[in-house]
């Protein structure tokens, strides 16, 4: 990496400012483990410097530019929000290098910090047995099915992980299911202790709800014993996946790889307003 490159990190942004510095700090870490990159943050929504001013500023440096999204999962924001930031930025400064780092994914990383968020929330209860321990991942949910899939596919992999007889995925907005569906189905199949994961990065508006969800679902339950995992923060998981991601960018050639939503038929169509919702630009009707 060039002197002069510089790396713009993107996170989602909270409404709680709590979660904002978290990721300030984590970002702050990160320059501590590499003091010869210049790591910079911007976010996406309810923050002060957000995607346009934090890309301004990126180039203003005067070397290439790597968005790389603190983000998990690729929805609109990763397909569609950020890959049109990033065009009107080139747009803006046309002698700066814009280069598009992948988001985080659903990947053997995050799977291993999965597994001991959920050691730590087992070593929690009066009996750590997970023969009969439930388990729920619960994400944020999206409108996006295939990020709703990476939600899944997590399930899917700790479930065969370990001897947990139910791992399910739940959502705190947008789709279904939700907590406290999964949780009534879990305690119909006999669960007497259930273990719910958050699937987020930081805290923030939404985890404080999930606290306030487990806090009722106790009330409700007293006879199921639940635990809740912490979420991912600052685990070193993290960091080794975003200096992948910024490693694979900056070796790639831009005009052989493609953006995170480039080439998605969604993604072509809303650029296209004359584009019919349910038919790709050019087909008949």
């Amino acid at each position: 990496m060039n002197a002069n490159d510089t790396i713009l990190l993107v996170g989602h942004g909270s409404r709680e400012r709590a979660g904002n510095l978290e990721i300030e700090r984590f970002a702050a870490l990160w320059r501590e483990q590499r003091p010869h990159w210049n790591i910079e943050v911007c976010f996406i929504e309810f923050a002060e410097v957000l995607l346009e001013e934090g890309l301004n500023r990126a180039a203003s440096h005067g070397g290439r530019v790597i968005v790389t999204p603190l983000i998990l999962n690729a929805a609109g924001h990763v397909k569609m929000e950020i890959p049109e930031a990033i065009e009107q930025a080139r747009d803006r400064h046309p002698a700066t290098e814009f280069v598009y780092a992948r988001h985080l994914g659903a990947v053997e990383e995050i799977l291993a910090i999965l597994k001991r968020n959920l050691r730590k929330a087992m070593a929690g209860l009066d009996m750590p047995d997970p023969r009969n321990t439930g388990i729920v991942l619960l994400g944020r949910g999206s409108s996006d099915r295939a990020a709703n899939g990476e939600v899944a596919k997590m399930a899917r992999w700790l479930f065969e992980a370990g001897e947990h007889p139910l791992v399910d995925i739940a959502f705190t907005g947008i789709t279904h299911p939700r907590l406290e569906s999964v949780v009534q189905r879990q305690i119909r199949l006999d669960m007497g202790q259930i273990v719910v994961l958050p699937y987020y990065l930081f805290t923030g508006t939404l985890i404080e709800r999930i606290k306030r969800q487990v806090g009722r679902l106790r009330i409700q339950h007293p006879q199921v014993h639940f635990a809740l995992g912490d979420y991912f923060g600052f685990e070193q998981e993290i960091y080794f996946l975003l200096e992948r991601h910024v490693q694979q960018a900056e070796g790639s050639d831009e005009s052989r790889v493609m953006m995170e939503g480039d080439g998605c038929r969604y993604r072509e169509r809303a650029a296209d307003p004359g584009a019919s919702p349910h038919h790709p630009a050019g087909a008949a009707a």
